[in-house]
């Protein structure tokens, strides 16, 4: 079995190209445009939903080599599997990630199934054993983490931030951190009695829990 690696990739203002302009490519084109990556598409026609999003650029004509330079991550999702193992091909003579819709032993990525609260990503692969039973798994995921967890990982972000600005020692740093690990705020949160800590407040906990 294959096993692939799991990675966050940073594509906020990054040229992606997918090939294809279907049902496949809209799903593939959803979570990139989210991540704000610099969108391209190519293909002769393209589905009502992407020909609606203004935020990626259309080049309306077939796959011709070349197309892929100046891209960090691309996407064979056309409905002709000889041009998708062509984008493929291109992209491995280039050194690019590649995921083929088609058939995904010919590319070098697969995209797993995507759960977002907020700060919160999970994400689920079955390794291309069945994209559908990764979607069933990532609902039941769902199920489990309620939308408690977007303002919590916003409260934890604002403490560490505030902790890493208002201690300069670094064992200090670290048990403030452990601490901040210990806080029952998501309880709170699904109970309803949390209320949110004013700057002032941030401090004061700070200062209190600085010493052992």
């Amino acid at each position: 079995m294959k096993k692939y690696l799991p990675i966050m990739l940073d594509v906020e203002g990054r040229r992606v190209v997918i090939v294809g302009g279907g049902a496949v490519a809209m799903r593939k084109a959803a979570p990139l445009l989210e991540a704000g990556a610099e969108l391209v598409v190519i293909s002769p026609s393209l589905s009502g939903t992407l020909a609606d999003e203004g935020r990626l650029e259309w080049i309306s004509r077939p796959y011709a080599p070349g197309d892929l330079q100046g891209a960090v991550l691309v996407y064979a999702a056309s409905d002709n599997r000889a041009v998708n193992e062509a984008v493929a091909a291109e992209a491995r003579q280039l050194g690019l990630p590649v995921n083929v819709a088609s058939h995904a032993e010919a590319g070098t990525f697969i995209t797993p199934g995507v759960l977002r609260r907020g700060r919160l990503t999970v994400t689920v692969s079955t390794s291309g054993a069945g994209p559908s039973a990764a979607a069933e798994i990532t609902q039941q995921i769902a199920g489990l983490l309620g939308e408690d967890y977007e303002p919590y990982l916003d409260f934890l972000h604002e403490l560490r931030t505030a902790i890493k600005q208002l201690e300069p020692a670094a064992e200090t740093r670290a048990r403030l951190l452990r601490r901040l690990g210990k806080l029952d705020v998501l309880n709170e949160l699904r109970q309803g009695t949390f209320i949110p800590w004013t700057p002032e407040e941030i401090e004061a906990w700070v200062a209190r829990n600085r010493v052992e």
